[in-house]
């Protein structure tokens, strides 16, 4: 090395530095303005963070045979020192048809109205910018809302009241009372995120790190009131103390020594005496409108002789969100699913997260060799990257097929993804390709992405909150395959006039599965029921009397139900783009029926000008992470807003450096001959 290049190594090194410093903020910067939607830590110490003010959630759960009437009330209390107005996403059932609103300041109750959905947050927004009080209820997916309230002063209490109703449909005889509490972070993808979906938005939503509490209160009693003996009432997600008034009614609250458990979902489960549901029929007599529910147990199973050979493909999430407990769990699941396969079934594994893998092209021999492969091959897996399903999906049903084999696809995730319509559109297009099943796997399940992807493959959701139910899991899964079908299934009133009945198609149904039916109804009570399909041992045939049935009034809430059911078909399972006649249709069922839906939304304002010269600052209220969901499902862990402080912080770091190093060489540099150079 000559000396030259001896005494110019220095400048070299400088403008390194200097052009490091430039493009890591160029980077940066470039980063910022293409910002994917993506949840975030909260800052520690932010005043706006600190002042939050969601302090109680109670909950009240009232079970009348078939029908859950839940009320919450929500208490949100400003203790600092400015007026603020406040964001809370929270979750809810995706069968929950909410129909009613209400909001207390003081002693002064405004009850909600019913809004197109523009026209509420219009509303809303002139409130907020007068120095009114408000509140606004918008539904982001079927099973996430978020609670808007705009000047919120110092000291105040605001109660929120919320009531809605859902249809309990059991699986296997067992009845499931799920009452969720925390939304798990989504992944959103660059190309879902530009779109700039207003629906998207509480997908950047601020969290608390891993194992951090809830900061609010959760308290929730019920009362399950069946009218035949409950059997095996338990709840392995929470401590209950259950007591018992009668064989059918029994009411329960959860263990108050502990109130801080709003970071995994309340789920109550039962069996009715028998285990077994029969035909039955519901009718409420209204004002203009008459509705019903006919529910039946669908027919026998058949032997395992009766069943074909089976192909089944397991599409399993590997995601960030996944790692820890859901990821273990879903090995063990796996595990248990591919031992328990019959030589006749053949079998195949797509592992998904930002791409996804595939353990071979062609389905494989359910034999202990292959078992040890797909084994070796979840083993070696750990949550990373985010959640692209639909490719996985698209890949799964791809794969080379012989006809002769009835194929299902087992879908293993979280559900911490977006754009799940665009995921039930391409499955309900493909069905005649492939049953789908799915598990759902987590302490705060995404159960909009579970239960809409059973719907659109005509299946049950399976969703696992804790390790150690994977096995019994497993167990219900497979017995759940392997009962028979009921194909053909037509249900007919016959001398009972029945109309706006839906679903117009009922689909090939498992065993343990109800047929339900939602409808209105008028004229004479008389006629009957008949439900025919055919099964693996040949025609099956069941009717029930209607004239037996007395309309009752107590059964108000099918009104909601028949036209949560109806929006449900509109949208919540539907096409990604929904068609103009669609949003038309589906804003007047929401509006007529007081119902809250993507297109119609809960507005309440105290008309009094209560902070008329000091803005509110807007603040978000942070989630806990679901319980034994780790740090990774936000991301790399990088708090809110300190991606610029880290730029500059770096950037500054490297400028100080570089000073430091020219003042350590200046003699070198004096010496060096610039005009030389010239």
């Amino acid at each position: 090395m000559t000396n030259e290049t001896t005494r110019l190594k220095p400048r070299f090194i400088c403008l390194a530095l200097i052009l490091i410093a430039t493009a890591f903020a160029s980077a940066a910067a470039q980063t910022q303005e293409d910002k994917t939607l993506s949840p975030y830590f909260v800052v520690k110490g932010d005043p706006n963070i600190d002042q939050l003010p969601l302090k109680d959630t109670r909950v009240e759960i009232a079970v009348s045979g078939v029908i859950a009437d839940v009320r919450v009330v929500q208490t949100y209390r400003n203790e600092g020192s400015r007026p603020i107005n406040a964001t809370y996403v929270f979750p809810a059932s995706t069968r929950a048809a909410v129909y009613a609103m209400q909001m207390r300041i003081g002693d002064q109750v405004i009850s909600a109205k019913i809004k197109e959905r523009v026209a509420a947050k219009k509303e809303f927004d002139a409130a907020k910018r007068e120095g009114k009080s408000a509140s606004l209820l918008e539904q982001d997916r079927p099973n996430v809302f978020s609670m808007n309230l705009a000047n919120i002063m110092p000291q105040d209490q605001i109660e929120i009241e919320l009531r809605y109703t859902e249809l309990l449909v059991p699986t296997d005889g067992i009845y499931e009372v799920v009452y969720p509490t925390v939304v798990g972070p989504r992944y959103a993808s660059p190309k879902a995120s530009s779109a700039g979906k207003k629906e998207d938005g509480f997908v950047e939503t601020p969290y608390l790190h891993e194992g951090v509490k809830p900061t609010s209160t959760l308290h929730i009693s019920a009362t399950i009131s069946t009218g035949v003996p409950i059997q095996n009432l338990s709840c392995m997600s929470h401590l209950i103390f259950p007591q018992w008034t009668s064989p059918t009614v029994a009411q329960l609250t959860l263990d108050d020594a502990n109130p801080f458990q709003g970071n995994r979902d309340f789920v109550l489960r039962y069996s009715l005496a028998g285990n077994q549901i029969t035909s039955g029929l519901m009718l409420y007599q209204g004002q203009d409108e008459n509705f019903f529910l006919y529910m039946a147990q669908p027919p026998l199973r058949v032997t395992a002789d009766e069943i074909p050979p089976r192909e089944f493909i397991f599409v399993v999430d590997v995601s960030g969100s996944m790692e820890g407990f859901p990821l273990n769990a879903a090995k063990k699941l796996l595990k248990d699913l591919i031992g328990q396969l019959r030589p006749s079934d053949v079998f195949n594994v797509v592992l998904f997260a930002g791409d996804s893998t595939m353990l071979s092209p062609r389905s494989l021999q359910a034999n202990p060799e292959n078992f040890s492969q797909a084994i070796r091959l979840l083993e070696q897996q750990r949550g990373s990257g985010g959640t692209e399903l639909l490719p996985a999906i698209k890949q799964a049903m791809s794969l080379p097929r012989d006809a002769n084999f009835s194929r299902s696809l087992v879908l293993i995730t979280d559900g911490y993804v977006t754009g799940e319509q665009g995921v039930f559109d391409y499955i309900r297009e493909n069905l005649s390709h492939s049953n789908v099943f799915s598990f759902g796997i987590g302490q705060g399940v995404n159960r909009y992405l579970i239960e809409g992807v059973a719907r659109a493959g005509m299946g049950e959701p399976f969703i696992v909150t804790e390790e150690s139910e994977a096995p019994a899991m497993a167990d219900k899964f497979r017995e759940y395959i392997q009962t028979p079908i009921l194909t053909d299934v037509a249900v007919q009133s016959i001398g009972f006039e029945t109309y706006d009945v839906h679903p117009v198609h009922l689909p090939d149904l498992l065993a343990q599965r109800p047929v339900v039916l939602f409808g209105k109804w008028r004229g004479a009570v008389s006629g009957t029921f008949e439900l025919r399909g055919r099964t693996g041992r040949g025609e099956f045939v069941t009717s029930l009397d209607v004239g037996a049935v007395r309309p009752d009034d107590s059964n108000r809430a099918l009104r909601y139900l028949w036209a949560r059911s109806r929006i449900a078909e509109l949208a919540d399972y539907g096409a990604e783009e929904i068609s103009a006649d669609s949003v038309k249709d589906i804003t007047a069922v929401g509006l007529k029926y007081n119902l809250l839906t993507r297109y119609t939304s809960f507005i309440a304002v105290r008309e009094e000008v209560r902070n008329p010269s000091d803005p509110a600052r807007d603040v978000k209220q942070p989630l806990p992470l679901p319980l034994k969901v780790s740090d990774l499902a936000v991301g790399d862990g990088m708090e809110a807003g300190s991606e610029p402080e880290l730029v500059w912080l770096v950037s500054a770091s490297l400028m100080l450096g570089l000073i430091m190093f020219i003042r350590s060489r200046r003699r070198r540099f004096v010496s060096i001959d610039f005009r030389k150079r010239l």
